[in-house]
């Protein structure tokens, strides 16, 4: 009777640290998407979206005005994200991932996280309406033409990006505006303005959420 009563106890005091780690239902990584579908995702811009054996793809097809993004139907907060990405060398153009994207534009801009070149002075790094922390700016890290490893964790105002596994931005906002604290839509972008025009991948990509 009192080992049973003393696993008991100990059960519990592993549950409890679980829980105020993180460790719970929420701690294991789910694929963003759900197979090769995009129903829970809509287009915005005349850019084309493929997802073909978990591989995200979209580009300009060489004309820069087909700039596009593509946004989750659902809303997240606090959530960690693992992806690979590949993008072209050419030129200025570049994609991102955003975080807590406003159904209403009007509200202002999402975190973004920036893809492309360093050296192009479109650098992986973090964006709002200018540069927060420019990251992997000398281009040191991405692998041209390879698939790279992206880490992203956001909680509240902070905001840590992973580079192959380098750890390149870890960005505390202060005083953002409240739109910027509240839950918004995930979304992958391609940017084909200012004669930008390119191809990017995405794969492999996981979420976890860390808010109940």
């Amino acid at each position: 009777m009192k080992n049973n009563i003393i696993k008991i106890i100990v059960g519990l005091i592993c549950f409890s640290f679980s829980t105020i780690v993180g460790l719970g239902a929420n701690s294991k990584f789910k694929p963003l998407f759900t197979g090769d579908s995009l129903a829970d995702w809509e287009s915005v811009g005349p850019a084309k979206w493929t997802l073909k054996n978990g591989t995200l793809v979209t580009g300009q097809d060489g004309d820069p005005k087909r700039w596009g993004m593509l946004q989750s139907k659902k809303q997240y907060l606090d959530v960690e994200l693992k992806l690979e990405f590949k993008i072209d060398e050419h030129g200025k153009y570049n994609s991102g991932v955003y975080l807590r994207k406003p159904t209403n534009n009007k509200k202002g801009r999402a975190y973004q996280i920036n893809i492309g070149r360093g050296t192009s002075g479109e650098p992986v790094g973090l964006y709002l309406n200018s540069w927060l922390a420019k990251g992997d700016e000398n281009d040191k890290i991405r692998i041209p033409l390879k698939w790279n490893s992206l880490r992203i964790r956001i909680v509240k105002s902070q905001i840590q990006i992973w580079l192959n596994k380098k750890e390149i931005v870890n960005f505390k906002h202060k005083n953002p505006k409240p739109y910027l604290l509240e839950p918004g839509a995930i979304a992958f972008q391609t940017y084909g303005a200012d004669g930008h025009s390119g191809w990017v991948k995405f794969r492999k990509i996981q979420i976890k959420n860390l808010k109940d």
